[in-house]
């Protein structure tokens, strides 16, 4: 759980340290009201991936499962500066599926957390491969991040695409193909980042 009287008294010196005056009323409250929102975004501290993962259903499908364009905020654990943008999670099921929310709450779970990029997708894919046990698994991510937005080399709208492949999936160019088609499917307009990270269309 966060301490929310250490969270104050740091942000509290923090403002001090950059030479605002605590006191002053846009100021005054702000300590609390960032402890308040850490419990927020950064709640998947205290939780579990295996927990949202455990509910399943037994299923004889054996064709690949998608759930793609998951929405996610998380904070960069270099700068503490936020990071957002899409991740895609499909697996092969063995026997078993899992609810789809179930999907973009793993996600979450990693998400609510100071992360790297590279990290959360293998987190993600490491997940679902130990808690579903299925053929397969493959997660991309695709993210806007902030340090490098508004810092540093000041590029903003630039994405970063990172992706991680368990089981079947692994050198597996055909899947793979398939993954990056159906993440076009009714997606015309979008995701040129994807585009130019998967293989052409056949």
């Amino acid at each position: 759980m966060v301490d929310h009287k250490k969270v104050q008294e740091a942000v509290r010196m923090l403002l001090e340290a950059i030479g605002e005056d605590v006191d002053r009323e846009g100021l005054r409250e702000t300590p609390e009201r960032i402890a308040r929102m850490y419990d927020e975004i950064y709640g998947g501290m205290d939780e579990d991936a295996s927990v949202p993962l455990s509910k399943v259903f037994t299923a004889e499908n054996s064709e690949m499962v998608l759930e793609r364009d998951i929405v996610f905020y998380s904070t960069c654990e270099h700068h503490l500066l936020p990071f957002f943008g899409h991740a895609h999670v499909a697996y092969i099921p063995d026997g078993k599926v899992v609810g789809l929310s179930k999907l973009a709450r793993t996600v979450e779970v990693f998400a609510r957390r100071p992360q790297i990029q590279e990290q959360m997708t293998a987190q993600i894919a490491d997940a679902v491969m130990e808690c579903l046990a299925p053929r397969g698994v493959m997660v991309v991510v695709e993210a806007e991040h902030m340090c490098m937005t508004m810092r540093g080399i000041k590029k903003p709208g630039s994405k970063t695409v990172t992706c991680a492949t368990r089981g079947e999936f692994c050198d597996n160019e055909k899947l793979q193909n398939r993954f990056f088609r159906m993440l076009r499917m009714g997606n015309t307009e979008g995701n040129k980042a994807l585009d130019e990270y998967g293989a052409p269309e056949e």
